[in-house]
């Protein structure tokens, strides 16, 4: 009995592969897309500029928080960051859409889901969000190199045109056509079994979804405040907004200097928060710590040194103070010090 069994060609698996191809390249080129046909978001002068949302990957990424951090306290390098961002992920995702060199694009996709993965692994309010466009971007990156494209692509048009540019060995590793590996299996079996790791592992570190507690750092603001000092007739500290929804401020409503009896020295309400003075917060990031209508507006990753006026004839020299943050939602954050 003849075996009628159809073994997968390198064509087969290109094709089996374009819903992966469209998809995932329309991901990519509609960030460019959204950003520069649909709105400006290039613009650091406007509302929702990309930059101020990189700034909000910072307070828990993972491995690349030094250039992150760097780039949202140079403003110049972030802005080039951001518009070479874009046209490299416009570029991956239109050539990726028609199969053009599709495996140089699949590195590109592989690259920029690491990014993301590292960066904006932990934010996500409900489904962990960027958590799974990070890991299964890098997955099907992984996988479109292996793959490449074959029908319906400018990949294999050019190939059955014979264009000597596809005759080529290099044009094998960056477009399309049939790799030879010696020995393809471990080598499939070793990188998607590191892919599988890196899920398991980022999934554990941004969430504890492996084992132990589970956590969402985007469901509720958490403010840290450091360097509280009280001074001459002045208290300084540092505000630092690491938690909670990114698209979403934490809105202070409430500041308050209390005694260790829990007596109030200082308070001020959400009226004057909402028309506190710019000159008594210097940011340190792109996100901005400023008043806003009704409360003090503290963006994700924002980071800004506040000092404040105090009448400090009413302290004691030596007692500890509370210096007490009311969000809107009711959270409260304290720190302590002594006046010395």
């Amino acid at each position: 009995m003849k075996n009628t069994s159809i073994i997968p060609t390198q064509n087969w698996a290109g094709l089996f592969t374009l819903s992966i191809r469209f998809v995932i390249g329309w991901t990519y080129f509609s960030a460019f897309w959204r950003r520069l046909v649909l709105e400006n978001k290039l613009d650091p002068e406007q509302v929702g500029y990309i930059g101020e949302k990189f700034n909000h990957f910072i307070p828990n990424a993972l491995g690349i928080k030094p250039m992150i951090e760097f780039l949202v306290t140079n403003p110049d390098h972030l802005w080039y960051s951001m518009v070479a961002f874009t046209i490299i992920e416009g570029i991956v995702g239109l050539f990726l859409i028609l199969g053009f060199f599709t495996r140089l694009m699949s590195i590109g996709v592989f690259m920029l889901a690491m990014g993301i993965l590292l960066g904006s692994g932990w934010i996500g309010t409900t489904c962990l969000d960027e958590w799974q466009i990070g890991v299964l971007g890098i997955a099907s990156g992984f996988t479109l190199f292996f793959s490449g494209s074959s029908y319906y692509s400018l990949d294999y048009y050019f190939m059955q045109k014979k264009f000597n540019f596809t005759k080529t060995n290099w044009f094998k590793w960056l477009g399309s056509g049939e790799l030879q590996f010696a020995k393809i299996k471990p080598i499939i079996l070793t990188g998607a079994l590191l892919i599988f790791g890196l899920t398991l592992y980022t999934n554990q570190f941004f969430h504890g979804g492996v084992f132990g507690t589970l956590h969402n750092k985007s469901v509720k603001p958490k403010v840290e405040i450091s360097d509280f000092t009280i001074g001459e007739n002045e208290i300084k500290f540092q505000l630092y907004r690491v938690e909670g929804v990114d698209v979403y401020g934490s809105f202070l409503i409430g500041i308050d200097l209390l005694d260790a009896d829990n007596n109030g020295i200082m308070a001020l309400n959400q009226d004057e928060l909402a028309t506190l003075s710019t000159d008594v917060i210097k940011n340190i990031y792109i996100a901005k710590i400023k008043p806003g209508i009704h409360s003090l507006i503290i963006p994700l990753g924002s980071k800004a040194d506040l000092t404040l006026p105090i009448d400090t004839t009413k302290l004691t020299k030596g007692k500890k103070y509370t210096l007490k943050l009311t969000d809107i939602s009711g959270i409260t954050w304290t720190a302590e010090t002594i006046f010395k």
